[in-house]
């Protein structure tokens, strides 16, 4: 295919006012006969071509190819949008692909729709990631090959090595501009995720740790005596994983996250967590120390020395482990959401942000109220959520889509309560 030969143009508010005006003139239907066909194509296309004038005009965007976007895409499709595009930084699933190697799912998948029940690790009806791959706590490699299984078994269009690096907003058009190319769409759903933005900052010294994000395994690191701070999923793991290999382990948190008592997911360590913490090694070999936030950290002559809020001061030739969660990709498009007190983003019923009508957010940096749907099980639940809002607004019937989802546990719009006193959610 001969490549084209016009060159990139901005694009001028004359061509988003008379494209504005065109998306309000024609039908959703006839645009999707009209742009879909043509330049969904184009843009999954894996040639390199400098798309339309590297401008492509669509009716969604998703960005992010991890669990939030290719689930809220089988959402999407399911309610019978068709007029879509899925775009990603790099590959399907590949935030997973950079886990530690040892590090698996806390939550435990088993092929149990024959009972009526969806797999805690599924992120589509109907779906069991333990029935196709056979495997109760995928590592983050195994989940993200089950991703790209899903995206092609669903023909989902997808767009990889697109790089956002602007949004605008303006007369009811969103611009996403990448890499390479620019797209012009009424509506976008953020889905990127949080794993590839670890939280570095939180006291004096952190830079001079080393985040868990970005280790690829713990068989290859150096050192007999471990200062970790952070004591959830992730402080938890690294610990486990060092004291199997006779590591001395020494691990902070402001909090106490051992010993909460809520039933949670979002909240509480994962069953699949405290029973490795019961393991002999772990109780040898790993110090708690909990309610006791790190105050500083300081490098001298080689030996890192921590000094603890109760005054207390640790050593280690080795360098510290953050475990201190991730700030997530939606501060990315921070000026688009109006802020909630937490700094979260503040979106109406339909995950829609409250300051940027069509632009949706999906994955664990949504909040309701006190509900946290984080990457457990629960983002999942808000996915037809979107789907049912952008398919409502295209004159599509959903009440069989959302029966549908709701019936698998996929569909959760009463935020009434969420914990063991609440068995629907």
């Amino acid at each position: 295919m001969m490549k084209s030969k016009l060159k990139n143009r901005n694009l001028s508010q004359e061509d988003a006012f008379n494209l504005s005006e065109l998306f309000k003139l024609m039908k959703p239907r006839v645009m999707s006969l009209v742009i879909f066909t043509c330049a969904v194509g184009l843009l999954t296309s894996q040639l390199r071509i400098p798309l339309f004038d590297s401008l492509i005009s669509i009716f969604f965007v998703t960005i992010g190819a991890g669990a939030a976007g290719i689930g809220v895409g089988i959402a999407l499709a399911h309610s019978g949008v068709g007029n879509f595009v899925i775009i990603d930084r790099g590959s399907v699933g590949s935030s997973f692909a950079s886990w530690p190697d040892e590090t698996r799912f806390i939550t435990p998948s088993f092929p149990s729709n024959s009972i009526g029940m969806l797999d805690l690790n599924s992120i589509a009806v109907g779906v069991s990631p333990a029935y196709n791959m056979r495997i109760e706590h995928p590592t983050g490699s195994e989940y993200a090959q089950h991703l790209q299984d899903l995206a092609e078994f669903f023909k989902l269009p997808i767009r990889e090595n697109a790089e956002v690096t602007q949004i605008s907003h303006q007369d009811d058009l969103f611009s996403v501009e990448t890499n390479d190319w620019t797209i012009l769409s009424k509506n976008v759903i953020w889905a990127a995720g949080e794993f590839l933005y670890p939280r570095l900052d939180g006291f004096p010294g952190s830079e001079l740790c080393r985040h868990t994000a970005t280790l690829a395994n713990y068989a290859d690191l150096d050192g007999d005596d471990f200062l970790i701070i952070g004591g959830y999923e992730s402080g938890a793991d690294a610990a486990y994983h060092l004291s199997k290999r006779g590591k001395k382990v020494t691990m902070f948190d402001k909090d106490d996250p051992w010993g909460l008592d809520n039933s949670d997911p979002s909240i509480s360590l994962s069953t699949f967590t405290y029973e490795r913490m019961r393991d002999t090694s772990f109780e040898e070999n790993v110090t708690l120390f909990p309610e006791n936030a790190v105050t500083s950290i300081e490098l001298v002559d080689g030996v890192y020395e921590l000094k603890s809020e109760d005054g207390q001061v640790f050593r280690s030739k080795t360098q510290p482990l953050l475990a201190s969660g991730f700030d997530g990709s939606h501060t990315l498009v921070s000026h688009l959401f109006e802020e909630r007190d937490d700094g979260f983003p503040l979106l109406n019923e339909r995950d829609e942000s409250t300051k940027t009508p069509g632009l949706y957010l999906s994955g664990p940096s949504v909040r309701h109220d006190n509900h946290d749907f984080c990457f457990i099980f629960k983002f999942r639940q808000r996915f037809a959520v979107v789907a049912q809002s952008i398919a409502s607004s295209l004159d599509i019937p959903t009440d069989e889509f959302v029966q549908a989802y709701r019936d698998w546990g996929m569909y959760l719009d009463d935020l009434s309560c969420c914990g063991q006193e609440c068995l629907s959610c």
